[in-house]
């Protein structure tokens, strides 16, 4: 048993690394890796071209001409925008373009380039609190909404007794303040005026300001041979007129995209595409999960009641630890913080590795409890016809505890279907980062969601179903 053991944990293993190896599969040539959080209409956002799904603004036309004075293909990776500096500080992206603010607490984990472009900020409120918030003055003690780790934040803090409410989505802020959540949102005028719902919001009067309205590019420390091309690019396209025509047919195709009403059914059907490489993604990911998360509990559970206490020590460490922090905090620990030690894996390698961790901690208990509800007499019952530990452990108790604890492992499978979830805040291309994108391109702030939620709904419905067929087949002989 602890050579099969040990062959599924080095099969784990090397289908993580198969991944990794089919992600960089990029031959000789020579690429380059934007990072991006592409909701962020004219800077960057998805627009369907030609049929195709693209990330287009006037912030991807820089970083295509960055590309091409560096011969390189450019390669672009869309996350959140709180995401990004973990991104390039880490590695995984070379630069970074977002419509981010050179400030001085920024400036300490990475270098700016010469700015590019300024910002004029905006105020928007529902159109009935439009005289309301006229001034700056009028928004103090406000309820008001901004996006996470921007400029807009750092204004919204200024403003007396003001409650700030901080988001990673402008569709989400939005959303905010249609439901009266907030008073007010504070946003640049383009993507305000881009984003927002005309017939119930209005940009009012009230003219924000910051110190630093300006954007430049992020590159990681150190890296003065990208920073200098990178300049130069920006001066090339200063120089030649080219950053304020990029602007405005970036303006023009945001504001050529039309809002939808459709129902929750139509909207799914119109983008079932979006939704059906989502599943993929996620039935991939939640499937590799629990086996893995499987085979390690079932480890742990056996190391936990050896009586080797060096191995109980560290698996008891192992699930108490796993319980007691949040699967997003070891995802991020797994994407990002490893790769200081030159440990990097792929979006997809660290949402398998962080379930099958995290699962198998809840797992392990669930097998010990299963085992130990086997009376000890069959064990040694076992024992005395000669059987090993091992084998009686195989043939004997373990088929019994799996039969007896199987609700709860199935339990355990349906929540991980819906925690895989959290791999969207990584890029990758699940059911929500799915419906992310396309709260963004629509205009539809709740039926992305919706339809999101329904999709996971018949997925862990069919498997409770499926679960339960076993769990009565199995059950089966008890009967007779």
């Amino acid at each position: 048993m602890k050579r099969k053991l040990t062959a599924s944990l080095t099969l784990f293993m090397a289908i993580l690394l198969a991944f990794g190896g089919m992600v960089h599969a990029e031959g000789e040539k020579k690429t380059v890796i934007l990072g991006t959080s592409a909701d962020y209409a004219p800077y960057e956002f998805h627009q369907i071209i030609d049929g195709v799904d693209t990330i287009v603004g006037f912030d991807i036309e820089i970083a295509k001409e960055i590309a091409k004075d560096l011969d390189a293909e450019l390669i672009i990776q869309d996350t959140s925008f709180d995401a990004l500096l973990p991104e390039l500080t880490s590695g995984r992206v070379d630069f970074v373009i977002s419509g981010m603010n050179p400030t001085e607490e920024r400036r300490n984990s990475i270098d700016f380039s010469d700015p590019y472009y300024a910002a004029e900020q905006s105020v928007v409120v529902r159109m009935e609190d439009e005289l309301k918030y006229a001034t700056m003055e009028s928004l103090h003690g406000a309820r008001i909404g901004v996006q996470k780790g921007s400029i807009q934040e750092s204004i919204a803090k200024q403003i007396p007794n003001a409650s700030v409410v901080s988001l990673d989505k402008i569709p989400d802020l939005l959303l905010q303040l249609d439901s009266e959540r907030v008073d007010a949102v504070i946003a640049e005028y383009p993507i305000a005026k881009t984003n927002m719902n005309e017939a119930t919001m209005a940009i009012t009067a009230a003219k924000p300001t910051a110190e630093n309205d300006e954007y430049a590019i992020g590159v990681r420390k150190g890296n003065e041979e990208l920073l200098a091309s990178i300049n130069a690019t920006l001066a090339r396209l200063k120089a030649d007129d080219k950053i304020q025509q990029f602007v405005d047919e970036a303006s023009d195709l945001a504001a050529g995209r039309t809002k939808e009403n459709l129902n929750v059914f139509e909207f799914f059907w119109k983008y079932r595409d979006y939704y059906v490489k989502g599943i993929q993604f996620t039935l991939l990911i939640s499937a590799l999960g629990v086996l893995f998360g499987f085979i390690l509990g079932l480890v742990i559970a056996l190391m936990r009641m050896s009586g080797v206490r060096i191995l109980k020590f560290l698996s008891t460490a192992y699930i108490e630890v796993m319980r007691g922090t949040p699967m997003l905090v070891q995802l991020f620990i797994i994407h990002y913080s490893l790769a200081a030690f030159d440990i990097k894996f792929t979006p997809i390698q660290s949402g398998i590795l962080t379930l099958s961790l995290n699962s198998a901690a809840y797992l392990a208990e669930i097998f010990r409890a299963g085992i130990q509800g086997v009376d000890k007499g069959q064990l040694e019952a076992a024992r005395s016809l000669g059987m090993t530990r091992g084998q009686a452990m195989r043939h004997i108790i373990l088929p019994q505890a799996l039969k007896g604890v199987l609700p709860a492992i199935g339990n355990e499978f349906v929540v991980i279907i819906k925690e895989s979830s959290i791999v969207s805040f990584i890029g990758v291309f699940d059911i929500m980062y799915q419906a992310q994108i396309l709260r963004g391109m629509t205009f539809a702030p709740l039926n992305p969601l919706l339809v999101a939620a329904m999709i996971y709904f018949i997925m862990t419905f069919i498997l409770s179903k499926l679960l339960g067929v076993w769990e009565r087949k199995l059950s089966a002989s008890d009967n007779r």
